[in-house]
């Protein structure tokens, strides 16, 4: 296994992309830091550069107008980069998936790892959702 995916056990520095979301997700990741869901204690912080990032967390459908922007995130970050896509349109695009906006679900333009589906997801399934990934790296 690579050293670095081991070093993702233990803590997970996770970049923040909002590629065009109505806020709803964006509210309920605010959320999670908050000391009533506190994913510090599972080791993951959020950090305020991709460059440092181990983890993208990308919520909104992925306009035409951020379609460059997501894909310079994407290529900022470390290799190997978890991405994990929060929200209904994230995964599938939403409602807005037939909008003429729209440049694609997530992961026609960069690659994920993880889904967490909702709209909005609680909380709970996004701390549920990063707990599966970091159990399957174990």
């Amino acid at each position: 296994m690579n050293l670095k995916l081991k070093a993702l056990k233990k803590s997970l520095w996770v970049y923040h992309v909002s590629a065009g979301s109505c806020n709803n997700c964006d509210i309920e990741i605010l959320d999670l830091l908050t000391p009533r869901f506190d994913v510090e204690r599972f080791g993951i912080v959020l950090v305020g550069s991709p460059r440092h990032a181990d983890v993208l967390l990308c919520t909104g459908i992925v306009n035409k107008k951020c379609l460059e922007r997501v894909k310079e995130v994407y290529e900022q970050t470390p290799k190997p980069c978890v991405v994990v896509a929060v929200g209904a349109c994230a995964c599938s695009g939403g409602i807005f998936r037939d909008g003429y906006q729209m440049a694609g679900p997530l992961n026609k333009i960069i690659p994920v790892d993880v889904y967490i589906p909702g709209c909005p997801p609680k909380p709970e399934s996004i701390i549920a959702g990063i707990v599966k990934f970091l159990k399957e790296l174990k």
